[in-house]
């Protein structure tokens, strides 16, 4: 197959005109889709139909260690909900944070407070001349749309079959202290569903940088979310931590 770059101009002409007549035929289907990521089939969400009945006004609105959960103050989660987290990370509760219902809420908080003032280890991003980030690709969107929010200057990273390529992120993170941070959805990635092999957890977790506060933001977002059935079949992950 030859490559777009290496076209001619008569073959670009040819490719063209095969791609509208492609798009032209799912055009006249008349299709109407819903293509929003992990939406929920309504069998999915009749699941948790029971939840809405399980507490009412008489319920005991205390958590384990005496918290009134009506109120709010609780910065990393109720003991329960942290132990329960755990349980799916396959880490310990003391290392858990429990926030809303939106890892990508956190996520931009974590970039927009690295920003605005800092981490222990630098000054805020925001005086810095320049902040590059790296972008595992093909990746996920709403990861990219955060940095470039930020404006941040996003590095592409070719993906292969046992995650994003280390020989070159090991080589720009090790010359480049403007490189602040990386994008990993270390499980089942979008769009292509690699699971990182155990060698490139290592090397992500113990490479040399040389920003002095480097971030990889560990979107474990299909921790529980198989593509099989089969648990022999299901990818294993090694913890980053």
């Amino acid at each position: 197959m030859t490559r777009i770059l290496d076209m001619s101009a008569e073959q670009l002409r040819t490719e063209l005109e095969a791609l509208e007549q492609e798009y032209a035929s799912f055009v006249a289907r008349g299709l109407s889709l819903n293509m929003a990521r992990g939406k929920p089939a309504d069998e999915q969400l009749e699941l948790s139909m029971p939840m809405l009945d399980t507490l009412n006004s008489q319920s005991c609105w205390r958590s384990e260690d005496g918290t009134d959960c009506r109120n709010y103050g609780v910065l990393d989660g109720i003991p329960e909900a942290k132990r329960l987290m755990a349980s799916m990370l396959d880490d310990e509760p003391e290392n858990v944070i429990v926030f809303g219902s939106s890892s990508l809420t956190a996520m931009y908080d974590t970039v927009a407070r690295c920003f605005n003032f800092g981490t222990t280890e630098g000054q805020p991003w925001c005086k810095e001349t320049r902040v590059k980030w790296l972008c595992p690709a093909p990746g996920y969107d709403r990861h990219f749309a955060i940095t470039e929010a930020f404006d941040f200057e996003m590095i592409p990273v070719p993906m292969n079959e046992c995650g994003p390529d280390m020989d070159l992120i090991e080589e720009l993170v090790a010359k480049d202290d403007q490189i602040k941070g990386i994008w990993c959805v270390p499980k089942y990635s979008n769009p292509g569903g690699i699971t990182y092999s155990d060698e490139v957890v290592r090397r992500l977790a113990s490479m040399t940088c040389a920003a002095s506060d480097f971030r990889i933001i560990w979107d474990n977002a299909y921790c529980v979310h198989h593509l099989y059935d089969d648990v022999d079949m299901q990818d294993a992950l090694l913890d980053i931590g």
